[in-house]
């Protein structure tokens, strides 16, 4: 697979063949077993751990519990990895919290704790804490996992504002195919491990691919 600049690339398959496995790789949380990866630019089997934090900088990941730390305020989740980050120096760290707080709908909720927030408010932390960062590649793992379809499509349009707004990359897991026609600008369809179709929503809605038309059917 290769990830244009400014695209959002959504990984599609059912539960178990390999979605957030290529995540943690991307990310070099596993390590697999062949072939190659290259993130920005760089061989990322080939970095030392050092310069694998620093990679790590670069990429934002959204976990599907959004991972928020319960003893900690939101504003406080956010200033966390701001402060953590011995790669990147900020000068303003209130304005970036701010900023990134108010992009997702969030600002009157920064002196909240995780368990005062629903399940779509703790998504929108969780992308905030990742948009502090400002990353050139946001990974979302599942992001309309476990909510309702409104607040399903309302995080799927927050994927999109971001993208459109910040200019980075994507690359969206899921099977969630509401989701998947409201992000995507090009689709890959997994299989046991196995990439078996790739194109746009409308190209895929034409396949002759039993297991890729089971999506949309």
């Amino acid at each position: 697979m290769h990830l244009n600049r400014g695209e959002t690339l959504v990984i599609l398959g059912r539960s178990g063949v390999g979605k957030s496995v290529l995540l943690k790789c991307i990310t070099g949380l596993v390590i697999p077993d062949s072939g190659n990866i290259s993130v920005l630019g760089k061989d990322l089997l080939g970095l030392s751990e050092n310069e694998l934090n620093s990679l790590r900088s670069q990429m934002g990941y959204l976990f599907q519990s959004g991972a928020l730390y319960d003893s900690m305020t939101i504003y406080e989740n956010l200033l966390f990895p701001l402060q953590r980050n011995k790669f990147i120096k900020y000068n303003n760290e209130d304005k970036i919290i701010q900023e990134a707080l108010e992009s997702v709908g969030l600002l009157d909720a920064k002196n909240l704790m995780p368990s005062e927030l629903s399940g779509g408010m703790k998504k929108r932390a969780g992308l905030a804490r990742t948009l502090v960062m400002q990353p050139q590649i946001i990974l979302y793992d599942e992001p309309t996992t476990g909510l309702d379809p409104f607040t399903a499509q309302e995080i799927s349009e927050l994927i999109v504002s971001v993208r459109e707004n910040k200019g980075n990359s994507s690359v969206v897991v899921t099977h969630d195919m509401k989701c998947t026609e409201t992000v995507a600008d090009r689709i890959i369809v997994l299989d046991n491990g196995n990439s078996i179709a790739e194109g746009t929503y409308d190209d895929l809605l034409k396949s002759m691919d039993e297991r890729v038309l089971n999506f949309f059917q």
